[in-house]
């Protein structure tokens, strides 16, 4: 089975790295003293307050750009018709000559 993530110690740091094979970008990272004896990084009780905070902005950003989306959509029908008409003034009718309008 081929594997699909590498564990590199960092010689400077005395990090461990998990890095992923296929892309080759870093998955974890941390200093050894933080690390359980299967590599996996120990967690304290304000990594997962961060974890929730960050969550918790991603959805509060997600709602945002959903209530704008609507916005844009309720805002739509309103902004074709002004368009529309726009275009509908810069429009000449073909049976009507420019000449004849000057001339009375």
């Amino acid at each position: 089975m081929e594997q699909r993530e590498i564990e590199v110690d960092c010689p400077c740091c005395d990090a461990r790295l998990v890095v992923d094979v296929r892309t080759g970008k870093v998955l974890r990272s941390g200093k050894r003293a933080e690390l359980d004896p299967t590599g996996k990084p120990v967690l304290k009780e304000a990594d997962w307050s961060e974890a929730h905070k960050k969550v918790k902005g991603r959805l509060n950003t997600a709602l945002d750009r959903f209530d704008e989306g609507l916005d844009r959509e309720k805002r739509r029908g309103h902004d074709l018709d002004d368009l529309f008409r726009k275009v509908k003034g810069k429009l000449v009718d073909p049976g009507d000559d420019p000449a004849d309008d000057s001339a009375t």
